[in-house]
Order: C-alpha cells, then sequence, then structure tokens
C-alpha cells in the first residue's frame, strides 16, 4: 500500500505557489518566509529524494525487525525523520544539496517502519481479523494526509513555512515517547493484555508462524505468488505517488483553484480513501468469517476494485477540461476506490508468510517505491506546459500502470500459507 511520507507531503503543498512558465521559478514557499528560485525539475528531484534514501532501508527493515522485533526498529525510525524534519528549514538555507541529503536521511529512517509494523501485525493480528486491524492502521497514512495538506497550507498562510517542519517535527518526537511507553513486540510482553485476549491470539497464529532461525531466500524470492503483491504494489503507488506529489499542482494550473482552497480539496480524495480503507477492511474479514468466502477470493476481488475502478476514473478526470466540479469528483472517487486495494493486495504478505511479512513487504515495497522517485519526475517531464493533453497522459500511463498490475495479481495471488513460510515446509490453509 501508498507509504506517506510526511515530509513529502509538506513539501508539496508548499510548492503550490511555484508558477511554472519553463525556466526557474519564484518558488516555493507558501507566502510568508524565504523564497527559492528552484526550478520545476529541481523540485522534482527534491521531492523524489526522500526515496532514495526510503529504499535502501526497506529489506534490511524487515529482517531486523523479524531479529529483533518491531517495536524499537519502528519508534527510532519515526524519530530519526521526525528529527531530520525539525532540520529541513535550516538545509533549505544550506542550499539544494544539503535539502536533498537530509531527505534523503529522513528517508533511512522511514523506510524501516512498515516493514517493523508488517512483523508486529504478525504476532498480533488473528488471520480473520488481519483486514480489519491492518487496514485501521494503515487508514493513518490516508488521515495524515487529510490532516497534513490543509494544515501545511493553512500554517505557511498566515505564520512562516518553515513552522511547517517545526510542528510536524515536533509531533513526530512527542508521537516516539508515546510509542515507547505504550507499545509491546508481541502479546506475551505486554502489560495490560487480558490473559483470555492473549491466548486467543496465539492459539489463532500457533500453526502459521514459522521457528526456523534462517530465511528461505531462494524459496522466497522465487515464489510467484510474492511477485503477484510486488507487481501490483509497483502499480498501485505509480497512480498514488503521482497524484500525491502532482494533484495539488494540477488543481492549481489546470483548475485554477486558489491556495487555501486547493488545500482543503487536495485533501478531499485522501479523505474518501481513508473511509473507504476502514470500511473495505471491515467487509472484507466479515466475507471471510461470515459468508465463508476464500482469501484469495476476496483479495483479488478488492485488489480488482482497488486498481481498476481508480483507472477508470482517473483516465475520466483527464477529460473533463476545466470543470473542477467534475474534476474533484472523479479524482476524489479514483482515490477513495484505492483503498479496497488495502484489503487485497497490501494485507497479502501476512496471508502467505505471516513469519516473514516484514522481509517479503521490504521486498514487495522496495519495487514500489521506484514510482516515488521515477514516477513524479515522467509527469512533471510530460507537463511543461500544464496544458489539458499534457495531462491527459499523465492519467492515461497511470491507469494503464493500474490495470496491469490488477490483472497480474488476479492470474498469480494466492491466499494461502506458503510452504516454505512454515516449519517442515508444511502446508497450512489460511
Amino acid at each position: 500500500m501508498q507509504k506517506t511520507p510526511m515530509s513529502g507531503l509538506v513539501l508539496t503543498v508548499c510548492f503550490l505557489s511555484s508558477a511554472r512558465k519553463g525556466g526557474p521559478v519564484a518558488c516555493c514557499f507558501l507566502y510568508k518566509g524565504k523564497k527559492y528560485d528552484w526550478s520545476a525539475d529541481t523540485q522534482g528531484w527534491i521531492l523524489g529524494s526522500f526515496f532514495y534514501g526510503y529504499i535502501i532501508t526497506q529489506i534490511p527493515g524487515g529482517y531486523l525487525a523479524c531479529r529483533v522485533g518491531g517495536k524499537l526498529l519502528m519508534g527510532f525510525g519515526v524519530l530519526c525523520t521526525a528529527v531530520f524534519t525539525l532540520f529541513t528549514p535550516l538545509a533549505a538555507d544550506l542550499g539544494v544539496g544539503y535539502l536533498i541529503a537530509v531527505r534523503a536521511l529522513e528517508g533511512l529512517g522511514e523506510g524501516v517502519t512498515f516493514p517493523a509494523m508488517h512483523v508486529m501485525w504478525s504476532s498480533w493480528a488473528p488471520p480473520l481479523e488481519r483486514s480489519k486491524l491492518l487496514s485501521i492502521s494503515y487508514a493513518g497514512a490516508q488521515l495524515g494526509t487529510v490532516v497534513s495538506l490543509p494544515l501545511s497550507g493553512l500554517i505557511s498562510f498566515y505564520m512562516d513555512w518553515i513552522y511547517v517542519f517545526y510542528i510536524f517535527g515536533s509531533l513526530g518526537v512527542l508521537w516516539f515517547l508515546f510509542w515507547i511507553w505504550m507499545v509491546s513486540d508481541t502479546p506475551e510482553t505486554h502489560k495490560r493484555i487480558s490473559l483470555a485476549e492473549k491466548e486467543y491470539i496465539l492459539s489463532a497464529l500457533s500453526d502459521q508462524l514459522s521457528t526456523q532461525k534462517s530465511v528461505p531466500w531462494t524459496a522466497m524470492l522465487t515464489s510467484l505468488p510474492l511477485w503477484a503483491i510486488v507487481v501490483a504494489h509497483f502499480s498501485y503507488n505509480w497512480t498514488f505517488y503521482t497524484l500525491l506529489t502532482l494533484l495539488p499542482t494540477y488543481m492549481k494550473e489546470i483548475l485554477k483553484f486558489d491556495v487555501q482552497e486547493n488545500g482543503f480539496l487536495s485533501a478531499l480524495p485522501y479523505f474518501g480513501c481513508w473511509l473507504c480503507i476502514i470500511v473495505s477492511g471491515q467487509v472484507a474479514d466479515y466475507l471471510r468469517e461470515k459468508q465463508n468466502m476464500s482469501t484469495l477470493c476476496v483479495r483479488r476481488t478488492f485488489t480488482l476494485i482497488g486498481m481498476i475502478g481508480p483507472a477508470v476514473f482517473l483516465v475520466a478526470a483527464g477529460f473533463i477540461g476545466c470543470n473542477y466540479e467534475l474534476a474533484v469528483a472523479f479524482v476524489t472517487i479514483s482515490t477513495t476506490l484505492g483503498g479496497f486495494s488495502t484489503s487485497g493486495y497490501s494485507i497479502n504478505h501476512l496471508d502467505i508468510a505471516p513469519s516473514y511479512a516484514g522481509i517479503l513487504l521490504g521486498i514487495t515495497n522496495s519495487f514500489a517505491t521506484i514510482p516515488g522517485m521515477v514516477g513524479p519526475l515522467v509527469a512533471k517531464e510530460l507537463t511543461h506546459n500544464n496544458t489539458v493533453g499534457e495531462w491527459q497522459i499523465v492519467f492515461y500511463i497511470a491507469a494503464t500502470i493500474n490495470l496491469f498490475g490488477a490483472i497480474f495479481f488476479a492470474c498469480f495471488s494466492s491466499g494461502e500459507v506458503q510452504d516454505w513460510a512454515v516449519n517442515g515446509y508444511h502446508y497450512h490453509r489460511n
């Protein structure tokens, strides 16, 4: 699933005031505070630099979390990101190179967080409750987008853009303190869990977790169900990251929103996605538990809805001209339907190999980070003149990639624990 870097969000909002006329632009932070002459290409490199660090720590993060537990790794990963967010204004003053370096370091810290989270859920989420539990945690990323886009705009408009980074960075440090105090790696080490709940979780997972000390890398990397997740994850993220970094620009340049209106309407699609993620998680587990629908059928169905639906409405958004009501409606529907994917391919790591879910997430998210590095650069290269026709091409590319990923996952995914993922390579049905 999409992983939303907070610093990327606030930088995106800060870029809204740039006037892209071909050459350098008087950019980029909204109204109050120091401005910088950064070209559109430079902005693309700054926005993408986060992912150069983020991609490096995905697989190592999953491996370390499996070995030492996810609590400390995730906690210090977020703390690292928060601290470097606080240094972002200073880095911007020092120069583009320093800013790119700081954002890459932020990515190194945040790269371990989602693999670590998957490792923790492998010890906490009973099989028939995975969709609802993971969807709630994943929905937090969307909620962060909903809050930070308009809030960043307001802070930059009424105060100074530097306070965007100071406020969000400080909140990250505060979150770390609560995380260390309240969270435990496993039910066995949690001090406030009831005995009944602990026994229920442990018994539900007893035949799915492996005690093998070595990681079955060869079997893992040659597993077709894993590559089905890789392709779906890559495809979905191409659309997500393209919209995340460029949707505010599209709304400003094509739909002609003012800055404050832009901030709130840019957040609307992600609010819809947040709701969809939570609701779809509940529905997915209801279908599996109450309607006896197989895990495979649920994962494939929700992935198809969550990838083909967005592709259709994204293409449609490119053909309504400057009708901002329809544009907002179509983009919102497109992003909202993407929330179904959380209960599809995004949770499938835990279905096929719960003991190695963190490593699997690291592998798939490494490939899925590439769109964050490449997609916005491609889109910016295609939209130098900001014409409707240029944006139609961007939407066509994203929709085509999404469609391919959905079909590939539907053909080659699995809903069962793989032989290589359990002790002795015995077969277990999820």
